[in-house]
């Protein structure tokens, strides 16, 4: 007969994970919930479906009375942009939308573009995102079709890394506050440099101190239980 899921696990903590391409960040949530035998566990903040890279997951009172701590800490990500096309969502998931001709690019083209997108900066939240209206999620509001208005947040970018990978593409690193899209930051990185784009890849490579590299593999974690419970870090923020 399984074991009882309980709501406090006997081990409270972090669990550093690197998530997969194609797992949402509530399928992670749900496995660990499973193998761990408990309800308590929260996030630092979630990841798209098509993202990859770390996923802090808080287990146990304690470690979810933090949650706010956590998710206020900066991000790092890499990512990838395609120019010349746009879509729904402003990354590869989603439906082409628009297409515009990609002119020549320099680096100092992609440097001064990115200038205009640095420090704090008023950013489009995308339509297909977890934020709410009205008590609905704005995916799910898209997915139907309904209009709505675009809304803004303020967040802090710094630009790391930015170089031309290929005529049509972009590959950038960027640090940046709680409550930044990334795909937001590609879509406007290609407005300024005179065309469309999106993502096509994107990982968060840091929270706060703590890195992707010493985060427990996802693609593993299904009938681990044990090995996962032994990556709970007692010692939170």
């Amino acid at each position: 007969m399984p074991s009882k899921i309980c709501t406090e696990p006997a081990k409270s903590g972090i669990l550093l994970i690197n998530k997969p391409k194609d797992f949402s960040s509530h399928d992670i949530i749900a496995i660990c919930r499973r193998e761990l035998k408990t309800k308590k566990i929260g996030h630092s903040g979630t990841l798209d479906p098509m993202a990859t890279g770390l996923l802090i997951l808080l287990i146990g009172r304690e470690a979810t009375k933090k949650q706010d701590q956590f998710l206020r800490l900066e991000k790092v990500y890499s990512a990838v942009l395609k120019l010349g096309e746009e879509t729904d969502s402003w990354d590869a998931y989603g439906e082409v939308i628009s297409a515009a001709p990609v002119p020549p690019l320099t680096p100092d083209d992609l440097q001064n573009a990115a200038k205009k997108l640095s420090g704090r900066i008023l950013q489009p939240i995308p339509f297909f995102s977890a934020k709410r209206i009205n008590g609905n999620r704005m995916y799910e509001l898209a997915r139907k079709g309904a209009e709505m208005e675009r809304k803004y947040n303020e967040v802090t970018v710094e630009w790391l890394r930015l170089e031309l990978a290929a005529p049509d593409q972009i590959a950038f690193t960027v640090r940046c506050s709680c409550g930044t899209y990334v795909r937001a930051l590609g879509y406007m990185l290609a407005k300024e440099l005179g065309t469309a784009g999106h993502l096509t890849a994107l990982k968060r490579e840091q929270i706060g101190g703590y890195h992707v590299e010493n985060a427990f593999d996802g693609n593993l974690l299904k009938g681990i239980g044990t090995a996962l419970y032994e990556r709970v870090q007692t010692e939170t923020v």
